[in-house]
């Protein structure tokens, strides 16, 4: 198989898109330092002001539309799980970073972005922005936030 069509089937994405992205979130976590969370926040937020979600009547709603929207990048799904008084996210089958940035640093990195994507879809659908969306856990490449 020649490398062209090997760098096809383990790299989807369009040739160049990814390394972009890659090398620039690399260089933004070099040079940034703690500061790139919440330029990676605020990107996220800024995506989802771009892919809005249709309105959502309830939660079993908002998952879908969320997954829709997840969908169209391939960036896995979320799972919503309503407590009392707050919702519960798991984003599961985040995408893969490249061997040039470090597995944790990517999923970390991404993590941040997708708070971002999640805060802003939830405050669309009438939640407040006082309510943060809080990462708290990375479990096994799953993802866990909580909106409370």
């Amino acid at each position: 198989m020649s490398e062209q069509v090997t760098a096809r089937i383990s790299h989807p994405h369009q040739p160049g898109w990814f390394d972009l992205v890659s090398v620039m979130i690399e260089s933004m976590l070099n040079n940034a330092g703690e500061e790139a969370e919440g330029f990676l926040i605020d990107v996220g937020a800024s995506l989802a002001a771009r892919y809005p979600l249709a309105e959502a009547r309830t939660v079993q709603d908002l998952e879908r539309e969320m997954n829709l929207q997840l969908a169209r990048f391939n960036w896995g799904f979320a799972q919503l799980q309503p407590q009392e008084n707050a919702i519960l996210i798991q984003h599961h089958a985040l995408p893969q970073g490249d061997t040039n940035v470090d597995a944790e640093r990517w999923q970390l990195a991404l993590s941040a972005i997708l708070s971002g994507v999640y805060a802003q879809w939830l405050q669309a659908q009438g939640g407040s922005a006082a309510v943060p969306v809080t990462f708290e856990k990375l479990d096994g490449g799953t993802l866990h936030y909580r909106y409370q």
